[in-house]
């Protein structure tokens, strides 16, 4: 029992990384942007987060760095795409490709570094629940604020004038503008947070879910966490299912070879990606289905007439 409950609860450390991610990149495609950037704004964004711990001795002022070097390369990329009517795809793939090498490059003094010690998280009384005390309630602070901020995006969307904008634009962007909203503004300022979630993101990983930095350390969450947008079908609470899904998948790899069964561990290795394939390839069989639930002018480049 007490195997399943670790399993468990490195499932939804592992989730919470490709959870941020995804959600950040959720807000992007609801505005209408597409960004392939992810994984080289969480490379980026690990190396500020840990750089920034190993001088501080703080993961907050890390995962703030994080976040803001994630807002950054964003911000970049959304003038790109939105200002200067750049090709969306190439842009963002130009992105991660820049991320990989000039976190590489910048993390060069950092691959022997640690961090300092710190406290284990518990909630008071609920942590020495048995089973389930050590499963559910020992977490990061993060990932109990990765639930909650998938509850309020829920609300966001479907409650908040703002959110109902967001969607608009998304949906309709020459109908928005026609109505006085600047397009172009709330589209950046969706891609500047979505930025900022995929850097917590990257920060995540290198602070708490490792912790430590290597070079190419995400190793293709950002691109599980943008195909996590099309399985979820842009909705935040499927988000959240669908990391813990690909999380669990992640960590079952580990549980395997830790209880002994003997599968080559490069199959092993492959299985969040091959489950990656499977459920993208389950739900293009119905496309009429992704239509009604995909923004409108997702990939859509907009251009105000006056």
């Amino acid at each position: 029992m007490e195997s399943y409950a670790l399993l468990l609860a490195a499932t939804l450390n592992a989730g919470t990384v490709l959870a941020l991610a995804a959600l950040g990149l959720l807000i992007n495609e609801k505005s209408g942007i597409v960004n392939l950037g992810a994984e080289g704004m969480m490379l980026c964004a690990a190396i500020a987060g840990f750089a920034t711990v190993v001088h501080t001795g703080n993961d907050w002022l890390g995962f703030a760095a994080g976040m803001g070097a994630g807002a950054l390369l964003a911000a970049l990329f959304g003038w790109l795409v939105i200002w200067l009517g750049t090709n969306p795809y190439a842009t963002g793939l130009a992105l991660s490709l820049f991320g990989a090498g000039f976190s590489a490059f910048a993390g060069i003094a950092y691959v022997q570094a640690k961090l300092p010690e710190r406290a284990q998280w518990a909630l008071p009384l609920l942590g020495d629940i048995p089973w389930i005390g050590p499963a559910l309630f020992r977490q990061h602070p993060l990932v109990y604020v990765t639930v909650a901020l998938v509850v309020a995006l829920v609300f966001w969307f479907d409650r908040s004038r703002s959110g109902l904008i967001l969607r608009a634009v998304g949906e309709s962007p020459e109908s928005a503008h026609a109505l006085g909203y600047p397009v172009r503004r709330i589209r950046l300022a969706a891609v500047v947070a979505g930025g900022a979630l995929c850097g917590l993101s990257g920060a995540y990983l290198s602070v708490v879910y490792t912790p430590l930095w290597v070079e190419g350390m995400v190793a293709g969450k950002g691109w599980i966490a943008l195909a996590l947008t099309t399985f979820a079908t842009w909705r935040p609470a499927r988000v959240l299912l669908g990391a813990y899904l690909f999380g669990g998948v992640t960590m079952l790899q580990f549980h395997l070879q830790g209880v002994g069964v003997d599968i080559p561990s490069q199959f092993l290795d492959m299985l969040p990606y091959l489950a990656t394939i499977v459920v993208l390839a389950l739900i293009s069989r119905n496309p009429a289905w992704i239509r009604v639930n995909m923004p409108a002018s997702l990939g859509k480049s907009f251009t105000p007439s006056s």
